[in-house]
Formats: structure tokens, sequence, C-alpha cells
């Protein structure tokens, strides 16, 4: 008897598995059916869905392109370390060692008195006056350390050293303190703030219409499971699964969003590069953020068919838990 049982095992097995797939198939296609029987309900849905995935998409665009904007702004700042015209070259050479060394210096460049007064004559060389007054203050001209550092917002180690050496007491430049050169300080700071502005702005945004799009897809399966009540009081008649019953629905569901994330992607990519050539003009550094979306389309649309199905599983077992008796 265990022998014939044994032999029938891997039959009842392969039955099994064939039955399954052919539940899965059709769930499948009742969810598809289901799909297109009431479409304006479909498209509110998909609508909403893909306004949905077009802000989480914009969103971390603009969030790379402002942080890569920082990041190029950055990489131009640099502070002023100002020094005595007549402090030996040993000692600054000593010191420029000893600012290398600390955190959060990426490199720093020594500028000698003269050659201070090589680039001021070169930017001014069409102003007479101008050219007058360097000639007159040739002797004035402060040698300069130029830091640049890793982090421009972190300029403690920096501060502290200055503050601390005495070899920088002996040989900096009294009537100078350092400091970071011209706007680019602020401008990098705004820009900063722009970022966190767009990363709390771009997540409220992508909040309230993640709850909006669950509502509309909650309420259309609501209205889905009240229309279709006859057909699925037959089904638990007949002895239907739970599962087979509610699967249609998520299959709906998941439409919804496969739907919207390829709608959602396109008219993305679409925006994203109209706005190319205006944000370029601005000077912002667009090019990297654009290649970068043109090698991983396949990665950001499987993302979006990710997070769009999500979106429609998680609403659809919602509706189906609180309005489907089963």
């Amino acid at each position: 008897m265990s022998e014939k049982s044994a032999k029938k095992s891997p039959s009842k097995m392969h039955k099994q598995r064939r039955r399954r797939t052919l539940t899965f198939v059709r769930m499948f296609r009742y969810g598809l059916n289901n799909f297109s029987r009431n479409i304006w309900l479909t498209v509110a849905a998909t609508a909403v869905m893909s306004v949905t995935l077009i802000i989480i998409l914009v969103t971390l665009v603009a969030r790379n392109v402002l942080l890569e904007t920082v990041a190029d702004i950055g990489s131009k700042v640099d502070m002023s370390v100002y020094l005595s015209s007549e402090a030996p070259e040993s000692k600054i050479m000593q010191l420029k060692g000893q600012i290398e060394g600390l955190d959060n210096v990426k490199s720093v460049r020594y500028i000698s008195a003269s050659e201070a007064r090589e680039d001021q004559a070169k930017q001014n060389k069409q102003d007479g006056e101008t050219l007058e007054a360097i000639k007159e203050a040739a002797n004035r001209l402060p040698a300069t350390l130029r830091v640049y550092l890793v982090d421009i917002n972190d300029t403690s180690s920096l501060d502290a050293f200055i503050k601390s050496s005495k070899l920088f007491q002996e040989i900096k430049d009294p009537s100078k303190e350092p400091s970071f050169q011209g706007e680019r300080r602020t401008a990098i700071s705004r820009i900063a703030e722009w970022v966190k502005l767009a990363e709390i702005g771009g997540a409220v945004m992508t909040v309230v219409f993640t709850i909006i799009s669950s509502l509309v897809v909650f309420n259309t399966i609501r209205m889905a499971i009240f229309n279709r009540k006859d057909e699925i009081q037959m089904m638990k008649l007949i002895g239907a699964e739970r599962a087979f019953i509610r699967g249609p629905f998520l299959v709906e569901a998941a439409m919804y969003g496969f739907i919207a994330a390829v709608v959602a992607t396109v008219a993305g990519y679409a925006l994203v590069f109209a706005a190319k050539a205006p944000l370029a003009q601005y000077g912002l550094p667009v090019d990297t953020t654009m290649s970068l979306m043109m090698h991983y389309v396949g990665l950001v649309l499987l993302g979006m068919i990710v997070v769009g199905a999500f979106i429609g599983i998680v609403s659809s077992y919602i509706a189906t838990r609180k309005y489907l008796k089963i």
C-alpha cells in the first residue's frame, strides 16, 4: 500500500502544480478582464497614480541635480589664508604642510605676493588707474594659501588650527583675516538650502499623492466588489478558494501600477529633457544626471513599476479585506 502511494505521489504533485498554474492563469485573465470593465474608473486610478510616480521621479532627479551643483561649486570654492609678504618661504611651506594634514582639507595652493600682483595686473590690464594702484601697493600685497575643503560647510578643523597655530600667528598678515572667497560661499549655502527644500517638498508631495492614489485605487476596487456582488456570491457557492476570489482584484490593481509606471517614466523623462536647456543656461551641471538616466533607463522603469504595483496591490488588498466578505 505504501509502495502504491509512493508511486502515485509524483503524479499527485504534478497535478497539484498544474492546478495551481491554471488557477493563477485564470486569476490573471479575470483580472485583465476586470481592468477593462469600467474604463472611466480605470483611467482615473491610472492617471492619479501616474502623477504620483512622476512627482517621485522628478523629485529624485531635482535632488541629484542640486547635489551635483553643490559638488561642482564646492570644488571651486577655497578659503584664503593671508600671510605677510615678508614671511620666509620655508616657514610658509611648513605652514602649508601642516594645513594639508588637517581633516576635511583636500588640497592647499600657495600664491606668492609676486604671483598675486601678476594675477591682479592680468585681471585689470585694461584699467590704467587700477594698474597704477597695484604698482603703488606692490609691496603690501600678501602671500596667500588657498585651502580647498572636502566639505565646504565644515571649517571647524581649519578654524581651530588658525586660532591655535603659533607658526600662523607669526607669519600671518595682520590686516586681513582668513575668509572664503567672494560670493561662492553664499551661493553654495543657498543651494544647500534648496536641496533641503527639494527633499522636504518632494517628500511631502510624494506622501500626499501616494495617499490620494491609494484612496482612488481603494475606492475603485470597492466599487468593483459592489458591482460584482452576484458573481462573487456564485463563486463562493461553488467552493472557490479565498485566494482565487481576491486574486483578480489584486491583478487589476497591479495593472494600474504597471500602466501608470510606463506613462510616468515616459512623461518624467520628457519633462526632464525639456528642462535640460533652461537648467544649463543657469550653469547647473545636468549632463551627469542625464547620462545616468539614459544609462539606467531600464532600472528606472523597473523601479517605477515596482512602486506603482506596490501602491496598487496594498490598496487593493486592504479594500478586499474590508469589503470582500470571504
